[in-house]
């Protein structure tokens, strides 16, 4: 069987045109010659590849390339003269044009990549300076005169992931210094958030000798205990000693020694 039969009960055979005696000797084909089996293999991986593609809009600009590149294809072919009729590799045509789409939808999608990279680098940018701004806003509300303004100051740690150590010293001057209890334990309460911070862990320390407030104490010591702090250690046995020191502060203080020491 010359080629171009072979070609075209291929094509046939894709399109579930043969029937008859045509299905049987194409069976027959497929089952007794290598070649010819390899050559639908061949034919049935592209076709499997182009079923599983997904589908994809490309922009205008892509038919007109494509359809350009047709054109100049048909042009170059109508200058081959020959007397004998050449057979076509319907695969490796196939394959060839497939291979100019793949080229020119991943010239496509590479341009939609970098611009989705510089709208991601301009979204970081932005998230950066929204940070920043709270951050500023947040050291602004901390010194306000109004307790209210100040307590509402100390809620915007939640609003920062990774705060820098400006805003953990701010919210410590507040828990050790702030005139009023409940901002003083608004702020003992944002920063138990960062306990393991060395800046937080004296902080702690600190309000154990200073603080009066009993909620806050009692607070305080059960972050210290938390974490095991052994600086905190020699503070608490103070309190013990002291006769101004509240019972169920001492309490609370018996119970939490043994498990930091």
């Amino acid at each position: 069987m010359d080629k171009d039969k072979m070609t075209d009960l291929i094509q046939d055979y894709f399109d579930n045109s043969l029937d008859g005696d045509k299905l049987n000797e194409f069976e027959e084909l497929l089952k007794n010659s290598p070649s010819f089996k390899k050559e639908v293999d061949e034919y049935r991986l592209l076709f499997d590849a182009f079923e599983k593609e997904t589908d994809i809009i490309p922009p205008a600009s892509l038919k007109t390339n494509f359809l350009s590149m047709l054109k100049d294809q048909k042009r170059m072919q109508g200058k081959v003269v020959g007397l004998k009729r050449q057979p076509i590799n319907w695969f490796t045509a196939t394959l060839k044009i497939a291979a100019g789409i793949a080229l020119l939808i991943s010239a496509f999608f590479f341009g939609k990549y970098s611009e989705k990279n510089v709208l991601k680098n301009e979204f970081a940018s932005m998230q950066e300076e929204t940070i920043k701004l709270k951050q500023t806003a947040m050291i602004s509300l901390l010194e306000n005169q109004s307790a209210s303004k100040r307590i509402q100051g100390v809620h915007y740690i939640d609003d920062l992931i990774d705060p820098d150590e400006a805003i953990i010293s701010a919210l410590a001057d507040r828990m050790l210094n702030d005139e009023n209890t409940n901002v003083r334990l608004s702020a003992m309460e944002a920063l138990t958030k960062f306990k393991n911070s060395e800046t937080v862990k004296n902080a702690f320390i600190k309000a154990l000798k200073t603080e009066k407030d009993p909620s806050i104490q009692i607070a305080i010591i059960q972050a210290l205990v938390k974490i095991q702090e052994k600086k905190a250690i020699e503070p608490m046995q103070k309190l013990l000693e002291q006769e101004d020191t509240q019972p169920f502060i001492k309490n609370e203080i018996k119970i939490g020694l043994p498990k930091i020491t």
